[in-house]
């Protein structure tokens, strides 16, 4: 329920001119949106005006799927949850499962739902393969429906794979015939390993981030 300040149109032009005062023309362009300055507490009450915030940040290298040391994080996200389909800063849980990686010297974390079904990462959509068939939980699992997600199951029609959403529990997924994460920034990220464990890997984590990245420099053009 916050109306956008701008249009398109003016969004568009915002962009392209933060592009060409900061000289980053190949670059990841983060939107931000507030509702504005109201009262103090929840209430939004007089927060009329929003706050718009456009920044610009490198873009990572492209190449090969990069390989990811995971672990689970012991913070739960709820089941049939309807907030975790908007992409907004309430991610306490994400953020405290980042934080819980990094202390344990992995990349990333995957989170458990209150259903003990897997989820998601702090900051990216679950993959696994089974045999050929790509998996994800799905959206009642309290997943984000993140942007490149929706471009996986895309590839996966093209390139004549499977889809299936459903859900997994924790013990399964160490048995799974190979794991990828999906982020914006990086595309399509392969799993190493999970809580210690190596992981089984499948050539189609390699087919399908190849395929990603020629969408990219097409669309891109």
């Amino acid at each position: 329920m916050i109306a956008p300040p701008f249009s398109s149109g003016a969004l568009r032009r915002f962009a392209e001119e933060l592009l060409a005062k900061n000289r980053m023309p190949e670059s990841l362009l983060r939107l931000v949106i507030s509702r504005g300055v109201g009262v103090r507490g929840y209430s939004p009450k007089g927060a009329g005006r929003p706050t718009l915030v456009m920044s610009l940040h490198p873009v990572p290298p492209s190449g090969p799927p990069q390989e990811w040391r995971l672990v689970t994080a012991p913070f739960r996200l709820p089941a049939n949850e309807p907030l975790s389909q908007f992409k907004t800063c309430n991610k306490l849980a994400q953020i405290l499962a980042r934080a819980h990686a990094e202390l344990a010297g992995a990349d990333e974390a995957l989170l458990l739902n209150t259903e003990d079904h897997v989820v998601e990462a702090s900051s990216s959509n679950l993959f696994w393969m089974a045999e050929r068939a790509v998996c994800t939980p799905p959206l009642a699992a309290g997943v984000l429906p993140g942007v490149t997600r929706a471009v996986v199951f895309e590839l996966c029609r093209t390139m004549g794979l499977a889809v299936r959403e459903t859900s997994l529990l924790l013990p399964d997924l160490y048995g799974a015939d190979g794991l990828f994460l999906s982020l914006s920034s990086i595309g399509l990220v392969e799993g190493a390993s999970l809580d210690g464990k190596a992981l089984k890997r499948s050539p189609v984590v390699t087919e399908l981030s190849q395929a990603y990245w020629n969408l990219v420099r097409e669309e891109s053009a």
